[in-house]
């Protein structure tokens, strides 16, 4: 079948959310798989960053210096080592962080920024010590205000024990 054959892709702008766990990092694949295929589709990496709950630490982190510019430049460093090789030339990649509630901030910026998709780990655990994705996956993929790609750190196994058997038969 002719690739002209098919509708337009619904999707201009896909939102992909790490906590910069293995998970987020195998579910990266998927999001840019999806932009590669859609020219002109923009791919923006979202980090949420936790506000701290108790008023104490509110007020302790706030009144550090400059809090803001080293959570953005450590995400930077994060995003540049893990994330940017891997986004191939020509996709439009953007990076954003948000400070708050995790899902809350997700499914805020999906809907300001008109997000098409939403590719997201089902869980992880980041070197930052929070727990994103489970209950945020769940969370945001029964609120988001369109398609979510749920991504499974299992299935990266699956991916490996095929990936097997297709060599094997090669030879």
């Amino acid at each position: 079948m002719d690739n002209n054959q098919f509708p337009a892709s619904p999707y201009r702008h896909v939102l992909f959310c790490t906590d910069f766990s293995p998970n987020a990092d195998f579910a990266f694949d998927f999001a840019v798989d999806t932009v590669r295929r859609r020219p002109g589709c923009i791919l923006t990496l979202l980090h949420v960053l936790p506000e701290p709950d108790a008023q104490f630490w509110k007020t302790y982190l706030y009144e550090v210096d400059d809090i803001d510019v080293k959570a953005k430049a450590a995400i930077d460093r994060k995003v540049a080592e893990s994330y940017l090789p891997r986004v191939p030339e020509g996709v439009d990649f953007r990076v954003a962080f948000r400070i708050g509630r995790d899902y809350i901030k997700i499914l805020e910026f999906a809907e300001e920024q008109d997000i098409d998709l939403v590719v997201i780990g089902r869980q992880g655990h980041s070197a930052f010590g929070t727990v994103l994705f489970g209950n945020v996956t769940e969370r945001v993929a029964r609120k988001a205000p369109c398609p979510v790609l749920v991504i499974p750190l299992d299935y990266e196994k699956r991916l490996a024990a095929r990936k097997e058997l297709d060599h094997a038969d090669r030879d």
